[in-house]
């Protein structure tokens, strides 16, 4: 973290805290100027403007007291926000019907007439070292040759995911469809009219005044920033008893049927997933806590903002072309997003630490190797978004991880592929099923996106689940972690 940007950090939180409970805080000088003021009526009432008897000070005592706590219930009540948890979630997991090991996706490339022999060994040799397993899997208009990418397949899509991932949140929470007060639905590359969150709603027969979001283009963080969406709206209306977030990517529509070499990625990187997860403000049967969203935005600057973009390539087919400056942004993130994390999470001996060091290197004029804060100190467990291998090897590197930290990043992306924003949740199932979670352990949840942006979530368990559940690990479990990857 730079200390620039630490002290940046904290002052905006300054500046934002007094921001948002001004009133309350003006509140202060104006109930003492009223406190002394109806303190000297009543002096004046009984006779002793000037007195300094046991009664004036009774009386001061009396009138001043009731105004305070008033103040202080008032303030204390403004200054604690409603917390917010999370009931429980689940995961898509897409029928072994849909595999695309590689063997199969190679011979459908070849067969399409859309790529050239360059574009399938291109294809062919990015999937052979993205540490993919031999069972993700692709949307059934994907396993046509050539793909069908109809509208109508995508929504065919969207329903497989989407509902197959609600049912099964609200099967394990005995949830009423009717209770839900607020439906979050990210995706980045498709947005249909009627929207997706619209979708929820028709299926489920959610109540008229249920208040709906569809995010899009907002890449695999949007995931965390939908959670944040629902955290606010939960929080400032207390009839909204439960908030649904879902979060998905739907590959059909946008599929890459060119051979532009930086827009094939997404072809070969992204695969099905979707996950559902319900938040309220109720600790009744809550799983998590949710501690805390920060987000970090770097789309002021021209190269971040670059970086990830939707355009058509020189034939007009149209694909999401992936720079090389994408990992170079995507650390330039992380490093200005933990200068805002670090001082809410970390603990007070590793802040120290970090300044003790800055001092030494600047005073001693030496070359004294900057003080990394330990992360590790905050947190008992890290997913980290399964976008690639690349990007979860920088992470480890940069946070100082260990294996077994970034173990659950790994093997999702071994068995289910870059699932987009609701990776995070097969990660957070995975640390689950093999029973590492436990009360009071804190969770990060950190995912990167076009735009650029970084997100985070922190959970605090509250209540691991019960033993052997798996989810969307099911049957598969036993074999992981693997190895080769």
């Amino acid at each position: 973290m730079g200390t620039s940007s630490l002290l940046l950090s904290l002052l905006a939180r300054a500046h934002r805290f007094v921001a948002s409970r001004r009133l309350t805080l003006a509140a202060f000088p104006f109930s003492a100027t009223a406190a002394v003021r109806v303190t000297a009526w009543l002096s004046a009432s009984l006779g002793q403007p000037h007195s300094h008897s046991a009664l004036h000070y009774v009386t001061l005592t009396l009138t001043l007291l009731p105004i305070v706590a008033l103040v202080l219930y008032i303030t204390i009540t403004r200054l604690r926000q409603r917390p917010v948890y999370l009931v429980d979630y689940a995961c898509f997991r897409p029928p072994s019907s849909l595999r695309a090991p590689l063997a199969k996706y190679v011979e459908h490339t070849e067969l399409a007439p859309c790529f050239d022999a360059k574009s399938v060994g291109f294809q062919s040799r990015l999937i052979e070292r993205s540490g993919f397993g031999e069972e993700t899997c692709l949307p059934p208009a994907l396993h046509l040759i050539p793909p069908a990418k109809t509208l109508n397949a995508a929504r065919a899509e969207a329903e497989q995911g989407i509902f197959s991932a609600v049912d099964a949140v609200l099967a394990k929470t005995g949830v009423r469809a009717g209770d839900i007060g607020v439906v979050v639905v990210n995706c980045t590359l498709f947005a249909p009219t009627p929207s997706m969150a619209d979708m929820v709603v028709r299926r489920y027969g959610l109540r008229s005044d249920v208040r709906c979001f569809s995010l899009s283009g907002m890449g695999c963080s949007a995931g965390i920033a939908a959670v944040g969406l629902a955290q606010n709206i939960l929080q400032c209306d207390n009839g909204r008893a439960y908030a649904l977030v879902v979060s998905t990517e739907i590959l059909t529509a946008d599929y890459y049927s060119g051979n532009e070499r930086a827009m094939l990625l997404q072809n070969c990187l992204f695969r099905m997933g979707a996950s559902a997860a319900l938040l309220s403000t109720s600790r009744v049967h809550a799983r998590y806590r949710l501690a805390r969203v920060v987000r970090t935005h770097a789309g002021h600057d021209d190269r971040a903002y670059g970086c990830v973009q939707q355009e058509d390539d020189a034939a007009g087919e149209r694909g999401i072309a992936l720079s090389k400056d994408v990992m170079p942004v995507a650390g330039d993130t992380l490093t200005s997003h933990m200068a805002t994390l670090g001082p809410l999470v970390l603990p007070a001996s590793e802040l120290l630490a970090y300044a003790l060091s800055f001092i030494a290197r600047r005073v001693f004029k030496k070359d004294i190797k900057p003080y990394i804060p330990e992360f590790r100190t905050a947190f008992e467990h890290f997913c980290i978004h399964a976008g690639g291998r690349a990007v979860i090897d920088e992470l480890q590197r940069g946070l100082g991880l260990s294996d077994e930290l970034v173990e659950p990043s790994r093997m999702a992306l071994h068995r289910f592929g870059n699932t987009s924003s609701s990776s995070v949740w097969y990660e957070l199932a995975y640390l689950e099923a093999k029973g590492r979670v436990h009360e009071g352990d804190r969770v990060w949840t950190i995912g990167f996106g076009s735009g650029f942006k970084c997100n985070s979530a922190v959970w605090v368990c509250l209540r691991p689940p019960a033993p052997l559940v798996s989810g969307p690990w099911d049957g598969c479990m036993h074999r992981y972690p693997v190895t080769a990857v």
